[in-house]
């Protein structure tokens, strides 16, 4: 989660799901972060928008209420906007298993 803190510093993380679909099939590079408890329905169009617009998808195992603790949103929907810190957050979530 701390990653992901990381990104709303730098400015590259949108939060929400219409912010999300936005940045899914808008220009920026990057992916998008999905909550534990997100909803199967939420998730099933996240993933479909990002498998139509070559974008990857990570679930995350922290839930909406840790992300309001960390980001300060209660939100299940996030883009990581930046390649680079998509990267760091998929090599910390990976290492974390």
């Amino acid at each position: 989660m701390s990653t992901v803190c990381l990104c709303r510093r730098a400015g590259k993380l949108e939060i929400g799901f219409d912010a999300v679909c936005a940045e899914i099939s808008g220009k920026n590079k990057g992916g998008a972060l999905l909550a534990a408890d997100v909803s199967a329905k939420t998730e099933k169009e996240i993933r479909f928008l990002c498998e139509k617009h070559n974008r990857e998808v990570l679930k995350a195992e922290f839930t909406m209420d840790d992300a309001k603790k960390a980001v300060g949103k209660r939100a299940g929907v996030f883009f990581i906007a930046d390649e680079g810190l998509f990267g760091a957050v998929k090599r910390t979530m990976l290492s974390d298993n």
